[in-house]
């Protein structure tokens, strides 16, 4: 192991280029598309659950396990190979993960019981579980970091979009194809982007480029393996980085059920067929991926001259969202409700930009996939492997409905991580930049 090396400032450098050049986006459409590809696996097990549910007469805590359980693989494996990947290549690993997710969804296509998808559940979050982190660190490499929050929430909302995908081709073909077709076609997808991927994206074309807008300066310097102690000092040292990882879960335990259970919603209390209910559902979903955008784009203006309005934004974010979906699901169902459920998802992933420029911001870029794969195990073990799961097991007991007037008030635990992270933020970043200015003196 190396010894460990000074990590360059953080701070912006006025003179850096910034000029982008057509292949820092062609990265970004291919990061982009895998991680649709990512969603539209995970997430077409929603549209069936009505299906499967009748098939194999499970319950509604079995449902939540078979969607929990990917989110549980991903909080739990994310971190150790997100570390391998920094160290093996980041190229390498995301053709590696694309490709297990993808092949293993093709198994859930071929399951003929709940142990059987069980198991092949368990197989696609394994793929999936470092792809958010090392994904997003390789798109953050090619770009100017005075894009983060924007470029952040952009990726991060190929997520819900591929989650809608998921549910409206998901519903749609098991509706007229049987549920099984529903899981091979997003199979299929993902293994025709990864033969693209293979061979456009290279990791001298990655270094090329980095070079190209000036994004590689200090990298002679940063270390390729940093030791387990500074390692996580980096990761953990800074109160402001803690408190954003427990408030970005809280928000995502939301929005996590959300994903899962509204086809189930709408069709348990509007009474609406698989294929209208997986369509209906994705509506709501492809909501939050342009409020996500939307969201990241409003975070970058609005803390254009003041660094840390982000928190401030993020804590509208998560307030408003909270407000909007709890009085949402004590609404009567129709067109009111309808219309408070959209206005709740437009904001409910608003705090997945911020959050991540945060993250960004406290860590040097050598570790940022090591960065973000913590903020992801933060995110599935406390929020989206919890989500569903949870709302499963109170639904059992009280109804879906009930559940889903519970579950949105995780979002006030968000907004209290926010507000109380804001007030440590500026002194940490103080703190990181004076420690690494002064080992750079050493």
């Amino acid at each position: 192991m190396l010894e460990r090396s000074t990590f360059p400032t953080l701070a912006a450098d006025p003179a850096r280029p910034v000029g982008l050049h057509y292949y820092s986006w062609v990265v970004f459409a291919l990061g982009f598309g895998l991680l649709l590809s990512d969603y539209m696996s995970r997430q077409v097990l929603n549209a069936v659950f009505p299906l499967l549910k009748h098939e194999w007469a499970l319950t509604d805590t079995e449902l939540g396990a078979l969607g929990g359980i990917v989110a549980l693989m991903v909080g739990i494996l994310t971190l150790p190979l997100s570390v391998l990947a920094d160290r093996w290549g980041r190229v390498k690993s995301l053709m590696l993960m694309a490709g297990l997710w993808s092949l293993a969804t093709l198994g859930c296509a071929v399951a003929t019981n709940f142990g059987e998808m069980f198991i092949a559940r368990l197989c696609v979050g394994i793929g999936e579980a470092a792809y958010g982190s090392v994904g997003i660190a390789m798109v953050l490499s090619v770009f100017p970091r005075r894009l983060r929050s924007s470029l952040s929430a952009a990726f991060i909302a190929g997520g819900p979009f591929g989650s809608v995908l998921g549910m409206a081709l998901g519903g749609t073909l098991a509706a007229h194809l049987g549920w099984r077709w529903a899981f091979a076609a997003m199979a299929i997808f993902g293994l025709t982007l990864v033969a693209v991927f293979r061979f456009v994206v290279t990791e001298p074309r990655l270094k090329a480029q980095r070079a190209r807008i000036g994004e590689d300066k200090g990298d002679a310097a940063a270390p390729k393996r940093l030791a387990l102690r500074p390692l996580v000092s980096a990761l953990f040292s800074a109160p402001s980085i803690l408190y954003t990882y427990v408030g970005s879960a809280m928000q995502l335990l939301v929005t996590g059920a959300l994903l899962a259970w509204m086809p189930s919603y709408l069709s348990r209390y509007y009474g609406m067929a698989t294929d209208r209910a997986g369509l209906t559902a994705a509506g709501f979903v492809l909501a939050a991926g342009a409020g996500m955008i939307a969201c990241g784009a409003l975070t970058d203006w609005a803390a254009r001259n003041a660094p840390t309005r982000k928190w401030l934004m993020a804590i509208a974010y998560s307030t408003t969202s909270c407000v909007l979906l709890v009085a949402a699901f004590h609404t009567p169902a129709g067109t009111t409700q309808m219309v408070l459920i959209f206005a709740g998802m437009l904001l409910v992933g608003g705090t997945a930009g911020p959050a991540s420029a945060v993250v960004a911001n406290l860590t040097h870029p050598a570790i940022h996939a090591t960065a973000f794969a913590t903020l992801t195990l933060a995110n599935n073990l406390l929020g989206l492997a919890p989500g569903p799961f949870v709302t499963g097991l109170i639904a059992d007991r009280i109804g879906l409905l009930g559940a889903l007037q519970i579950i949105p008030l995780a979002g006030l635990c968000a907004t209290l991580c926010f507000g109380i992270g804001r007030k440590y933020y500026a002194a940490d970043l103080r703190r990181i930049e004076s420690e690494r200015a002064s080992q750079a003196q050493t």
